[in-house]
């Protein structure tokens, strides 16, 4: 086991633009508002999955932005939502926030989610400002950004598959070739002491987790060897790669030598030795070409696949690849689970309803979720819009703290990013 990771910036969609438009044409003298509001932007969502095993396809991505909501239209037409974009990532991942180091979810089972970036508020349009007062506003809101962060992905892998055969057949090679995961290697028993875990490329888009099994030798399951101890590390792989070697440096048997590590697999767990195997005959560099067929047909007989391969060449590494994976989108397909039933966490800053009032070099400065985000949001090129944000700015009390800081009409007030001249 070991830590698979990434970090990944993350951003809610943006929200649609609510529009200003007046009804028109025959049989329409008063042009009634009908500017339509606009649509939220999507939101970003972690989803644990059974279609990705590792997180290595997010290491070299800068950024996920969820689609943004689309602007309102004229006659009263809602502009649509922007569409949720779900991030799929192993069960067991971990996701941090990388500013606060804050644990945000711990997605330890298929089908869990959580909701990392909201996506921002769409606009209103004209129409939702009338009132008695106001009959035919010039009023509308812009969309507001998504959330953003930066999350820190930790994953602890446990091997899809594992690689076994006796010692010095070359698992530790074959595991550093087809995954880029270098082990120290050697020609002596017990090369490695430790299981190397690696991630295994297939194309580019899918991948899968082997774990070289060091150690089985007969008698594994009595703890002869170093046996036991990492027998232990196959019990929650789905398959196995089972190596035989065709040249070995003593006298061997590669169908004795395939029964032994079987039966060792037996007799630690049943259970192991029922799992799917895809048979490797090793070191088809070293033999003749007659030897290797020889060895393929005692296998044959016994309706046992043997694939040859060479990992000092790479012959048949490839093919070996995608067997191994083809075997695994077999298991996935039939494992019979109970569908999990989706929960959805939702991770989100909590908004602020209050607000502060400070003067900072003769300006005086406003700050607060709700106040910010209501003049981030109103678009004030009209009469109408100015007075309705004069409005909500006296019912929200921010007009009478700035006058306890003895503002004076004409005086600049910074609210967030933007600065504004009030009027009384």
């Amino acid at each position: 086991m070991f830590i698979d990771e990434a970090t990944v910036r993350v951003r809610g969609g943006r929200g649609g633009n609510g529009v200003i438009h007046f009804e028109a044409g025959p049989g329409k003298p008063r042009g009634r508002p009908d500017g339509g509001n606009a649509g939220d932007g999507g939101s970003v969502v972690f989803e644990a999955s059974e279609s990705i095993s590792t997180l290595y396809r997010y290491r070299h991505r800068p950024l996920f932005e969820a689609e943004h909501g689309v602007n309102g239209a004229s006659n009263n037409k809602q502009g649509a939502t922007g569409k949720d974009l779900i991030i799929h990532v192993p069960a067991g991942t971990v996701i941090r926030d990388t500013t606060s180091g804050e644990l945000l979810a711990d997605l330890h089972r298929l089908g869990d989610q959580v909701l990392v970036a909201l996506g921002g508020e769409g606009g209103r349009g004209n129409s939702s400002f009338t009132t008695s007062r106001r009959q035919g506003p010039r009023i509308c809101e812009r969309g507001l950004g998504g959330e953003a962060r930066t999350l820190k992905l930790e994953l602890k892998l446990i091997a899809d598959i594992g690689i076994i055969g006796f010692p010095n057949v070359g698992k530790s090679s074959l595991i550093s070739t087809i995954s880029g995961k270098h082990a120290k290697i050697a020609d002596y028993p017990f090369t490695t002491l430790v299981p190397n875990l690696g991630v295994v490329d297939v194309d580019g888009k899918n991948q899968f987790v082997a774990v070289d099994v060091p150690g089985l030798v007969r008698g594994a399951h009595e703890g002869k060897g170093l046996g036991v101890r990492f027998l232990r590390h196959v019990e929650r792989t789905r398959a196995f790669i089972h190596m035989i070697d065709l040249a070995p440096m003593e006298e061997r048997d590669a169908l004795d030598d395939f029964d032994a590590i079987n039966h060792e697999l037996e007799s630690f767990n049943p259970v192991l030795a029922r799992r799917p195997q895809v048979v490797v005959g090793n070191k088809i560099d070293a033999v003749s070409q007659e030897d290797v067929n020889a060895v393929v047909e005692r296998f044959s007989a016994r309706g046992i696949e043997l694939l040859p391969i060479s990992v000092a060449t790479g012959e048949n590494t490839r093919d070996l690849v995608f067997k191994a994976f083809s075997l695994l989108q077999g298991l996935r397909q039939s494992e019979h689970a109970e569908p999990a039933q989706i929960r959805r966490k939702v991770y989100r800053f909590e908004g602020e309803t209050g607000f502060t009032v400070e003067r900072e070099d003769d300006v005086l400065v406003v700050r607060g979720r709700t106040v910010e985000n209501l003049v981030k949001k109103l678009v004030l090129d009209s009469f109408d819009a100015q007075q309705y944000l004069g409005d909500r700015l006296e019912k929200m009390g921010v007009m009478k703290e700035l006058r306890r800081h003895g503002w004076t009409e004409g005086d600049m007030v910074l609210i967030g990013e933007i600065e504004l001249e009030l009027a009384r």
